[in-house]
């Protein structure tokens, strides 16, 4: 069992950045991929980065690729997304998820633990 709690969301101006993080409970951590998602209201969910157990595979979405970067760090149980150059369509509800396998397939069905997201808004 693994419970996720994100933080680090807020109102950030077009441009700014933020950090998110979702720390882990659980020992087994760092056997586990972990993904980032986010909903928009109106919206499915959508992937928008991945990281394997060991920090060795990536994945990033073509909407924030080059602004956006996750990093785990597996000793303190917490993976992060960092966020620069926000834009209001990176406005969402976003969502960290653990999985038991790694993969860049945008399927939620991949990850089977789920933190209650935290709200990030870009103004304009």
């Amino acid at each position: 069992q693994v419970q996720l709690v994100e933080s680090g969301g807020g109102l950030v101006q077009a441009g700014g950045s933020l950090r998110l993080s979702c720390a882990a409970s659980g020992r087994t951590f760092s056997t586990y991929a972990m993904g980032w998602f986010r909903q928009a209201p109106g919206k499915e969910r959508e992937l928008t980065a991945t990281i394997s157990w060991n920090s060795a595979r990536t994945y990033y979405a073509d909407s924030v690729k080059g602004r956006f970067t996750i990093s785990r760090d597996n000793a303190k149980n917490t993976v992060y997304l960092q966020m620069n150059s926000l834009k209001p369509e990176d406005t969402a509800v976003y969502y960290c998820a653990a999985g038991r396998h790694y993969s860049s397939t945008n399927y939620y069905g991949n990850y089977d633990y789920w933190g209650q997201g935290t709200q990030v808004t870009v103004s304009s």
